[in-house]
């Protein structure tokens, strides 16, 4: 067991609280061979990152805004198969409300279709691709996500599946776990996770303490440092 004490949490959505997998799978691939790309490739790329930063690099004379419109549009319509991930729900509901937030390259709109398809809490201070200007692995989202709540970065515990996330978390300044959800475990390793979990179902709240910091416990894992 690891203890990690902190001041707040900063959730990536898709991957670490819900499983969108089939449906962005779906929608890109769709995507990808009306184009003529490969869509193992754009599906692998496109995880974790804002999708219009994806459509740039393969149509970087293209119109990125009609395409972008185009794949929300698909992923906000297609749920299927979108729900709460292992012990997501569970940790939520048991972290103080105003310790934690969600940190998405999704657009506010469907990150809040997500959250109500897998029916999780939605936090009041959502941090999403309309409020950055820089995604992921820029540090921006987790530094504002961090904002939101009043703290450091520096002081917050970030849950990623994603390399680029991961990578955005620790240019923040922040520490960060990182789900085996996604990802292969080399590549967690190599974007500088501190630990790895199999999901948010190993990861408990332990306690809330003065100074309003946080206690969480990782019941399985291992730590890079």
């Amino acid at each position: 067991m690891t203890q990690i004490t902190c001041r707040a949490l900063l959730f990536d959505l898709d991957g670490v609280l819900i499983d969108s997998t089939p449906a962005v799978i779906r929608v890109w691939t769709r995507w990808a061979l009306g184009r003529g790309f490969d869509p193992e490739e754009v599906v692998r790329r496109a995880h974790g990152r804002p999708s219009i930063a994806t459509i740039r690099e393969y149509l970087p004379h293209g119109d990125h805004d009609a395409d972008n419109c185009e794949v929300e549009r698909g992923e906000i319509e297609d749920l299927k198969g979108v729900v709460p991930l292992p012990g997501a729900r569970e940790l939520l509901d048991a972290l103080p409300s105003d310790r934690w937030t969600i940190v998405t390259s999704c657009t506010r709109a469907l990150a809040t279709v997500r959250l109500r398809a897998a029916a999780l809490p939605i936090p009041k201070l959502l941090v999403t691709s309309d409020d950055i200007k820089n995604g992921k692995p820029d540090p921006e989202p987790y530094l504002k996500g961090a904002s939101f709540l009043g703290v450091s970065a520096r002081d917050c515990v970030v849950v990623e599946d994603a390399p680029a996330g991961i990578r955005a978390g620790k240019a923040a300044g922040a520490r960060v776990i990182a789900c085996r959800t996604t990802a292969a475990e080399s590549e967690l390793r190599d974007a500088g996770a501190d630990w790895i979990v199999d999901n948010c179902s190993f990861i408990s709240f332990n306690g809330l303490h003065t100074g309003h910091e946080v206690t969480i416990v990782l019941t399985s894992g291992e730590q890079r440092r």
